[in-house]
This record gives C-alpha cells, sequence and structure tokens, in this order.
C-alpha cells in the first residue's frame, strides 16, 4: 500500500466516527512565482515548472535587454498566514527547504519575515520581548517566561490566546498575521541571459473525501470547486467509477497543490516559452487543473506548453487518491 494511502487509511478510522469527513482538512498553501517590480528592461524568455506532491521545481531563463547592469532586489513571495486557534503557521525556515541555484552554482538568501497586527507593524516590538514571530512550542516558552506585566499587556491588547488562572496569566498562541517573502539581491548582466532555478517542498493540502460525489454536485460548493480546479465531465466519470455511494466518501482523499503563477506577468512582456509538468503521483490517481492544451506523457505527468504566455490566474491543482482493498 503507499505511503498516502497507508495515512489515508489512517484518517478514515477517526473520520468514520464523525458525521462530516470532509472536516478533516488541511489548508493548501500557494507559493510561487519570482516576483519584482514591473520591468520593461528585463525579460522572461523561458520558465520550465514541474510540480508534484514533494518537490516544486522552476527553471527560469532571464534576458537583461539594455547595454547596462542591472542590479535589483528579486523577491519569491511566500503566502501571508494568520495565527489562530485551529491554523498552525508553516515554519518556513525549517519546512520550506528553499534552494536557489544561478547559472549552475547555489546563492544563499534571505527569508524575511514582518509581523502585523490590526493594521501595525509589530515586528520590532515582538523582538525586543524576545518572542519568535512564528507560534509553536518556543514561543509558547518564551512568552511565558516573561514577566507577569508585559504577558497581561499582550492578553490585554488581544494578541495572544490565553488566561488569567490563579492570578498568573498564561499564553498559548498568538493571533498577528505573519508576511514572508524570500529575497536577494541579483545582478542581471547587459546584454545576457541569466539562468535560474528555484526548487522547494510545497505545503500540501488535503481532506479525507466527502465533497465530490453524485450527491453534492448540485451545491454551491461543488460549483465553486468545479469552476476552481476546471473538473471537466471525464475526470467526473473516472472519479465515480472509483468510489462507492454508501462509503460516502470514506474511499478516497484530496490533495490540493497551489503555485502562484502571476508574479510571472510583471516581467518584461509576455514569458516567451512556458512548460508546465504536474505529476499525481500514485498512476491511480486522477488530477484536475485548469490549463490549454494540457497532454498527457506517462501515466503520472500531465504537460501544458504555451508561448508568448502572460498568467492571468493562479494555479490549483486536485489530485484524488483512492483507497485500495
Amino acid at each position: 500500500m503507499p505511503r498516502f494511502a497507508l495515512r489515508l487509511a489512517a484518517l478514515l478510522l477517526l473520520a468514520l466516527a464523525r458525521p462530516a469527513p470532509a472536516n478533516d482538512s488541511m489548508a493548501a498553501i500557494g507559493i510561487g512565482g519570482l516576483a519584482l517590480v514591473r520591468s520593461e528592461a528585463v525579460r522572461l524568455d523561458r520558465q520550465e515548472l514541474f510540480i508534484s506532491r514533494e518537490r516544486v521545481r522552476v527553471e527560469y531563463l532571464f534576458t537583461n535587454t539594455t547595454d547596462r547592469d542591472i542590479e535589483t532586489l528579486v523577491a519569491f513571495p511566500l503566502p501571508d498566514f494568520t495565527h489562530s486557534p485551529v491554523e498552525r503557521v508553516p515554519d518556513y525556515r525549517r519546512e520550506l527547504d528553499f534552494r536557489t541555484v544561478v547559472e549552475g552554482r547555489p546563492v544563499t538568501y534571505e527569508l524575511v519575515q514582518r509581523a502585523h497586527f490590526k493594521g501595525q507593524d509589530i515586528t520590532e516590538r515582538l523582538r525586543a520581548l524576545g518572542l519568535p514571530l512564528v507560534g509553536g512550542e518556543e514561543f509558547e516558552r518564551r512568552v511565558n517566561d516573561l514577566p507577569e506585566p508585559q504577558r497581561a499587556a499582550l492578553l490585554r491588547e488581544e494578541l495572544v490566546i490565553g488566561a488569567l488562572e490563579q492570578g498568573r496569566t498564561n499564553i498559548d498562541e498568538p493571533l498577528w498575521t505573519v508576511s514572508t517573502s524570500v529575497t536577494r539581491r541579483q545582478v542581471f548582466p547587459a546584454g545576457r541571459s541569466l539562468a535560474v532555478q528555484h526548487s522547494y517542498v510545497p505545503f500540501a493540502g488535503g481532506s479525507v473525501g466527502g465533497r465530490l460525489g453524485p450527491a453534492r454536485r448540485a451545491s454551491p460548493e461543488f460549483q465553486a470547486l468545479r469552476a476552481r480546479y476546471c473538473m471537466e465531465d471525464g475526470f467526473l466519470a473516472a472519479f465515480d467509477r472509483r468510489t462507492r455511494p454508501a462509503a460516502r466518501g470514506a474511499d478516497y482523499g484530496e490533495i490540493w497543490l497551489q503555485y502562484r503563477l502571476t508574479p510571472g506577468a510583471n516581467w518584461a512582456g509576455p514569458i516567451r516559452d512556458f512548460r508546465l509538468v504536474v505529476d499525481k503521483g500514485d498512476p491511480a490517481a486522477i488530477v484536475s487543473f485548469c490549463g490549454e492544451g494540457v497532454r498527457r506523457l506517462d501515466a503520472r505527468r500531465f504537460e501544458m506548453r504555451r508561448t508568448d504566455f502572460t498568467p492571468t490566474r493562479d494555479l490549483d491543482i486536485l489530485i484524488v487518491e483512492f483507497v485500495r482493498p
């Protein structure tokens, strides 16, 4: 049995005891797209994007169309995340495994994070208190080591979740928003092309099944999902052949992958040569995403190629894997 099936089986044992298995889900995190303030000097000649559940790889070929070197700050923006009692902010520093190669040589980058709360940047205040911007065990330990007046102030201002218990303020979670970007200084040589590669571990989302069956398809929720992932009739027919109505969604699981394509529109002109390959992993799985001229490469991979491509929407990928007897 493949790794996902084992994990899914464990989830299903829990889900069967609850009336709504579709609630057993985690959010996908849309990452991607090397960003630059709109440039009329640097052209994106080629972008090759490979996406799987285990790894995302993107290769760029940029060309400086001027007769002078251009040095600028480029950024790979990551999604903002707001702490809450039900959603964990990812620890990008440990989990992302972000790697950059320029002209075949690994380069360093800086992970820039800021904290915001009710429209105010509170980064320096948190750092002065010695608190990490991202919640977790380290945050909980440090915040509860603060003097009582400082803990009480954080709770009073609703920056954190906690309670006053037996005369002591105990804090559990922060409530601010964390914004993150991977940044570096980059020189684009005059009149030359520059090859840049990125790779990282994607933050996939997922759900034990229950949202895609025939009984749900008249609902506004399903129609929104169908538009988001461009589910065609053939995809739904394949889904119906592999599932049992009596299982009520307990015989499949959803995997969600997101990638931010739209920053590719910030370079000079359209992307001259764009190639996307999506690897669904398990050959028995089915996959759906929005794209023109998508073709099957083999039992796992699908390809889309475009010339003079200006992305107008980000990429959402739905993979459905089935529990095998």
